[in-house]
């Protein structure tokens, strides 16, 4: 099987900068991070390998008790957190440092310039995703705006600020940002583009990949977003792709009529398990004439939900 990759994929330097820091702290001495440092499940087993422990929220710290002398540390994840839940967490006798992407922290910053211009604030993104729960933790009032199907609860707000999780892809952004504008033609709207370079750089790229392949297998996750994201703009470029956490969760079914398959891949993705799937594609018998595969039923409603 030919294997062409994408020209931009994989770690994004927020996630590598994020898994240096837990890991030298792991090398100091006992540490918790509190939810999953990057969503990928490779990066997390490793840590935990190094000495790394997770909570899964707050109530699941343990005691702040002393360690060695020194406050017992925390490490807030790459995807950010409230600075109310930080402070809680020092008021609470922890150490806490910090881990998160700058360019969350960017978001952050542009959600409380528009709450701070008397806006309600509009977060487009998943109303379950840490990041999004961070980014609406230190408003009294937001909205997150999942689908069309939300734009009703927008009624009624005379000014508006839009942002988006900084993993969404940005012409769906644009498309909603355009709804909300149509839908309430005299609210005064204001829109911060937050979505991340790293992430607007992958979508272009697989835009590009999709016309020189039969299919497409995105590395990731499951709980990334932005991997998700990457399956469902393939699907919305007319290939079928998948989303693989690792080599073995390859099924050579889905490629048996391909005779060029391409390869991309989640900001959290290590770049060996990239090279892992790579290999294994590589191993694959291809089609002599390739007749493009439908996109599996299940994946598809994965992305689309993502």
């Amino acid at each position: 099987m030919e294997v062409v990759v994408a020209s931009a994929l994989g770690m994004c330097f927020g996630v590598k900068d994020a898994i240096e820091l837990a890991a030298g702290l792991a090398r100091e001495g006992p540490v918790t991070i509190l939810g999953a440092l990057v969503h990928n499940p490779q990066v997390v087993a490793d840590l935990a390998a190094a000495g790394a422990s997770t909570a899964h929220g707050p109530d699941d710290l343990p005691a702040a008790a002393p360690v060695a002398g020194d406050r017992a540390r925390v490490l807030v994840t790459a995807h950010g957190a409230a600075a109310s839940l930080k402070a809680r967490l020092a008021g609470r006798g922890f150490d806490v440092r910090d881990a998160t992407c700058p360019l969350v922290d960017r978001a952050h910053r542009a959600a409380a310039r528009l709450a701070a211009e008397g806006r309600h604030v509009v977060v487009v993104g998943r109303a379950d995703h840490v990041e999004v729960r961070g980014l609406v933790g230190d408003l009294p009032d937001a909205t997150v705006l999942e689908s069309e199907a939300d734009l009703e609860r927008l009624a009624g707000r005379p000014r508006l600020g839009v942002l988006a999780q900084t993993t969404e892809a940005l012409d769906r952004v644009l498309a909603l940002v355009a709804r909300i504008r149509e839908r309430f033609p005299r609210a005064d709207v204001a829109f911060a583009d937050t979505v991340c370079q790293p992430t607007k750089d992958r979508q272009l790229a697989v835009a590009a990949l999709v016309l020189q392949v039969d299919a497409v297998v995105v590395v990731g996750g499951p709980e990334s977003n932005n991997t998700h994201k990457l399956v469902a703009r393939v699907h919305a470029l007319g290939r079928p792709a998948w989303r693989v956490g690792s080599a073995a969760e390859l099924r050579p079914e889905w490629l048996r009529r391909c005779r060029r398959v391409g390869l991309t891949a989640g900001t959290s993705t290590p770049d060996a398990v990239i090279d892992e799937v790579r290999r294994a594609l590589e191993a694959l018998p291809a089609c002599p004439a390739a007749t493009l595969a439908p996109a599996p039923a299940t994946e598809a409603a994965e992305a689309g939900a993502a």
